[in-house]
């Protein structure tokens, strides 16, 4: 197999071709080589360790595993994602070089799994972004216009499946950090049910909010990789003590294309009628070709109202910044990271303040400044404390939606994002406008309930976003109408959505 044979395949194709012979080093090799060729372009990726992802790879080869479940895949993992051993910055300079001496959850799950480590994925510094232009280390592009953004917070991640540099990635969401990016590289992205995946060494940004999930090619890829990363972990004070719904067989169910039974909401305040302003046409059209779409599978279609969703956005960014300005407070210069000033005629006080002067991006000080103010006394309960009480009436909306007593509905959909991929540097000095490029996600954060990305078309030749959200612990449910419109449309185009990838992006000339 030639190495665009291998990097084009999905998971279960990889699987097959493993049991049919290939083996986990050739595999491997095949996605260092284009990373090699393609990612001066791409800039996806902050470290690549190709000897390790050999040598790990030809162990997986030798225990006589691959193919055996995910043994023997690759995987790249989000710069968020403590890993032992392995540089681990979070896009930030204030953690350049540092190498954690032990592994996140997420992580450990997947090392026992066999998967392969290509890398570590770039992002916005501490996932403060929704483009991927706030790296420390430079921004990411998009695979389908590299004059374009990947969308962020894990824009490395999605350009990096995207672009054929990984077949799957983590990412992890905040408000919208995974599911963004994948809506804008044409990716399935699945934000978890909070506390369903373990937080468990993920570099804390908003920790009410972060959780860490699957970015994929297709559904059933997102479900695996799912799949294997969650579940319940002790080390987390978080995490939900519940099974894990069945996914992957969830994914293939829905495949088939039946809706019937199934009642779909779609959001009045997100998109739906007489609440248009800000979203693009084709962002529009492309979703309600593929309500009809799923209307046509068998499912009922009603429009719903949550109001209190018009003010998820001011809320977030009061929420997330408060709780970024506690967590953030560890990186001082003392214990790990960075250290500037410590020439011994400066006190420590001195030495602090120059190390986060250095180590923080403009972005990542906006935050801090912002979360200060609002939990400073006078000032918490006019802002903090009313953002709080927002998001108990974005749940209750939640709530009754999806009443099983009333009227309510099995899942609730939306555009993932307003717009396409915006143009690099196009809202660098416009954080409010950058900011709504997460309008739709924001909700379903908020609550903590799950909710997916799958492409559903083209607008001006980028790709469109399509979200569903279900009930907290209903992740089956995201995956099933995932795969049903997933299925719809690629029997309609006669072809997997990447195959749409312009050609001379695909190739990669760097």
């Amino acid at each position: 197999m030639t190495t665009s044979d291998v990097t084009g395949m999905t998971v279960p194709e990889l699987q097959a071709a493993l049991q049919d012979g290939a083996t986990a080093a050739g595999i491997a090799e095949a996605y260092l080589d284009r990373i090699a060729a393609t990612d001066g372009t791409l800039g996806s990726y902050l470290h690549v360790d190709r000897e390790a992802a050999l040598e790990r790879a030809a162990a997986v080869d030798a225990s006589g595993n691959a193919g055996t479940g995910l043994a023997g895949i690759p995987v790249a993992l989000k710069d968020v994602v403590v890993t032992a051993g392995v540089p681990t910055t979070s896009g930030s300079r204030i953690l350049e070089g540092w190498k954690p001496p032990y592994d996140a959850t997420v992580a450990a799950r997947l090392k026992a799994a066999d998967t392969v480590l290509l890398g570590k994925t770039n992002m916005d510094e501490f996932a403060m972004g929704s483009s991927t232009e706030n790296s420390a280390y430079g921004v990411t592009r998009n695979p389908w216009d590299p004059e374009r953004i990947p969308g962020g917070s894990s824009g490395g991640s999605s350009a990096a499946v995207a672009g054929g540099l990984a077949p799957w990635a983590i990412g992890t969401d905040t408000g919208g950090s995974i599911r963004q990016p994948a809506a804008l590289t044409g990716l399935v992205g699945h934000k978890p049910t909070y506390g369903s995946v373990s937080r468990y060494g993920l570099i804390a940004f908003s920790s009410s909010l972060d959780q860490a999930g699957p970015m994929a090619r297709t559904v059933l890829d997102a479900a695996l990789l799912h799949e294997a990363i969650g579940g319940h972990d002790p080390l987390d004070s978080t995490s939900i003590d519940a099974p894990l719904p069945v996914l992957a067989e969830c994914a293939r169910r829905g495949a088939d294309g039946d809706l019937s039974g199934l009642t779909i909401g779609v959001v009045r305040e997100l998109g739906g009628e007489g609440h248009t302003d800000g979203y693009e046409q084709g962002v529009l059209d492309r979703f309600t070709e593929a309500v009809a779409l799923l209307e046509s599978l068998g499912a009922q279609v009603r429009e719903v109202s949550c109001p209190a969703f018009d003010l998820a956005l001011p809320a977030y960014y009061l929420i997330a910044p408060s709780e970024a300005s506690s967590n953030l407070s560890r990186f001082d210069g003392v214990r790990y990271g960075l250290r500037v000033g410590d020439d011994g005629a400066r006190d420590l006080d001195e030495v602090m303040a120059l190390t986060r002067e250095q180590g923080f991006g403009a972005e990542v000080k906006r935050r801090i400044i912002l979360g200060t103010y609002a939990l400073s006394s006078g000032y918490y309960e006019a802002y903090y404390g009313q953002a709080q009480k927002v998001r108990t009436l974005i749940s209750r909306d939640f709530n009754a939606a999806f009443d099983a007593e009333g009227t309510g509905v099995d899942v609730l959909v939306s555009p993932t994002t307003p717009t396409v991929a915006f143009p690099l540097g196009s809202r660098v000095d416009d954080p409010v406008a950058m900011y709504a490029a997460d309008l739709c996600t924001l909700p379903a954060s908020l609550a903590g309930v799950p909710a997916i990305s799958v492409p559903c078309g083209l607008s001006d030749g980028l790709p469109v976003g399509f979200q569903i959200m279900a009930p907290a612990l209903a992740d089956d449910r995201c995956y099933r109408v995932a795969a049903a419109l997933e299925a719809a449309q690629d029997a309609a185009r006669g072809s997997r959505f990447l195959d749409q990838l312009p050609s001379r992006v695909a190739e990669g000339a760097a």
